[in-house]
């Protein structure tokens, strides 16, 4: 009796439906947005011939209105963004400690800690720049709280799992040493997750100075709020020297970022 030969698949059967299945929700997803969203043919002809007049509008930009009319955004920008992350530590370091479940046994303070970190997250830091702007009106403040509750999500998440990883060893040594849980924390935890902890707050510190350049749009101080008035009042080649501005003061973050983790970690 001749055996039946077999015949290699690299994927089971069960793992091509789920693949099928997969790819089938993206297509559908894909064919639906395209539908529902509103293109008009006309202005997608139009865009190259308006791209180009705008560049023309914004070529040369205006280097003299630098001194007057951005240095000092962009340091208040620079502020923003500096004050709002370290404002989001004080804030989101207990709520990182309460995340951690090898910290925190509780279930309901442990789910409630994550919840808080999440409803940072989701919101836009826009949109807690227009609820600022709306409490405490227009300026830096809004902007300084507007960074720092968005965020406490990121810092809290990323430190709590850092927290969760670190390895029992040291924290069982302090544990049978009797040491209190500050002193498990200080002397077990945190010589393990510190250069994670660095290596976060200055990510974030990085991220938010992008984020803060465009909160003025909204009223929330800074360079945005230059940029909208240039805007509103047509003065394409400001707006040029400002956008201008703004990529060089994120090119400097990220080589600050690179240094300082150099020297730290």
């Amino acid at each position: 009796m001749n055996a039946v030969p077999r015949e290699w698949h690299r994927y089971t059967s069960g793992q091509r439906l789920a693949r099928f299945t997969f790819y089938f929700f993206i297509v559908a997803a894909v064919v639906a947005s395209a539908r529902t969203v509103e293109i008009i043919p006309e202005f997608l002809y139009d865009a190259p011939e308006q791209m180009k007049d705008l560049l023309t509008r914004m070529w040369p930009p205006e280097f003299r209105y630098y001194p007057d009319g951005i240095h000092d955004a962009l340091i208040e920008t620079i502020h923003i963004a500096s004050l709002g992350t370290l404002l989001s530590i004080f804030i989101a370091l207990p709520f990182g400690l309460l995340a951690a479940r090898n910290l925190t046994p509780s279930p309901t303070l442990n789910y409630l800690a994550k919840l808080v970190l999440v409803s940072s997250r989701s919101v836009n830091s826009l949109v807690w720049a227009l609820l600022f702007v709306g409490i405490f009106g227009p300026g830096a403040l809004a902007g300084t709280l507007a960074i720092a509750f968005r965020s406490v999500g990121f810092v809290g998440k990323l430190v709590g799992e850092a927290l969760e990883e670190t390895p029992r060893g040291p924290i069982e040594a302090l544990e049978a040493a009797g040491a209190s849980t500050g002193q498990r924390v200080w002397y077990g935890y945190w010589p393990q997750i510190r250069p994670a902890f660095w290596s976060i707050v200055l990510l974030r510190w990085d991220i938010n100075v992008r984020e803060s350049a465009v909160l003025g749009l909204v009223g929330a101080g800074g360079i945005g709020m230059a940029m909208q008035a240039a805007i509103d009042l047509f003065q394409w080649e400001r707006v040029a020297m400002i956008l201008l501005s703004i990529f060089i003061i994120v090119i400097v973050a990220e080589i600050a970022v690179t240094a300082l983790r150099k020297r730290i970690l």
